[in-house]
């Protein structure tokens, strides 16, 4: 049986990392690198690390952060913000990195996922998909095929730019295509969940999870750790990413890793280093 992933999120922000809620309202949470090292020494699965205005602020990814922070660590590093080639998802590799997250250009032209899998091979594209559901919220023209478009049966709307901009794109049947054109994982984020610390949207999680034939990272909601737990269960997930409760101290990897093994959750045994 495939064990369950727990990965701590570094936002990063003009080089250091940040924590929002509902991608609003950011606070400092500390320097990448050492965040990093911290992690890794935790005993964290893998590691994600998203310039989270790179794409809004229409800049690349910086490569100097991505390089300080794959030094400190070796477990799988994946960095998104601001992929907007196939030179830019070798760039991120050769600086350290094991996945490329892209998310607004990918939306935008979904031929780089296709390129970049076909380049590097589909265990390396992750395609970023932020989430809103589907409301009052304002709803977007989609400025891609059509049969992406939301309609009277969508629930929740693609949004792009570090979630400023809505895309009229159903995030269900952009999960879909994004498979087909190659990605080898969805990270999933719930934007009305983000930071909120009341617990994932399993209904997207477990939506897009029974979709899709790649693993789901579930984002976005995490407060107590039986929410790991629901995203695993319910929501079907395959990994849970978190940065808050592990950002400000509120719980350790470890102490996830223990409650998920009591709830009879295949996890990967967390390795201590000798002093």
């Amino acid at each position: 049986m495939l064990t369950k992933r727990i990965i701590p999120c570094l936002d990063v922000d003009a080089g250091r990392v940040v924590k929002g809620v509902s991608f609003l309202e950011l606070r400092d949470a500390g320097d990448p690198a050492e965040l990093a090292a911290f992690y890794d020494q935790q005993g964290g699965d893998e590691l994600v690390f998203l310039d989270i205005t790179a794409s809004s602020d229409s800049r690349d990814t910086i490569v100097d952060v991505v390089q300080r922070v794959s030094d400190q660590v070796f477990i799988p590093l994946t960095v998104g913000g601001g992929i907007r080639s196939v030179e830019d998802v070798r760039r991120m590799l050769k600086a350290g990195a094991d996945k490329v997250g892209m998310n607004t250009a990918a939306v935008s032209d979904p031929k780089l996922v296709k390129d970049g899998a076909a380049a590097f091979g589909n265990q390396c594209i992750v395609v970023a998909i932020d989430a809103k559901r589907v409301g009052s919220h304002h709803v977007g023209s989609p400025h891609t095929s059509t049969d992406l478009a939301l309609d009277e049966g969508s629930k929740w709307q693609v949004y792009t730019r570090g979630g400023r901009t809505p895309t009229g794109i159903d995030a269900v049947k952009w999960a879909t295509r994004a498979v087909e054109l190659g990605a080898g994982e969805i990270l999933l984020t719930s934007m009305d969940e983000d930071g909120q610390r009341t617990g994932y949207d399993l209904e997207l999680t477990s939506t897009i999870s029974e979709t899709v034939p790649v693993p789901v990272i579930a984002s976005g909601g995490a407060g107590e750790l039986d929410h790991l737990y629901q995203a695993l269960d319910q929501g079907k997930a395959d990994a849970v990413l978190a940065a808050s409760i592990f950002h400000f101290g509120t719980f350790t990897i470890t102490q996830a890793k223990d409650y998920l093994k009591q709830k009879g959750v295949h996890v990967r045994p967390t390795y201590v280093a000798p002093e």
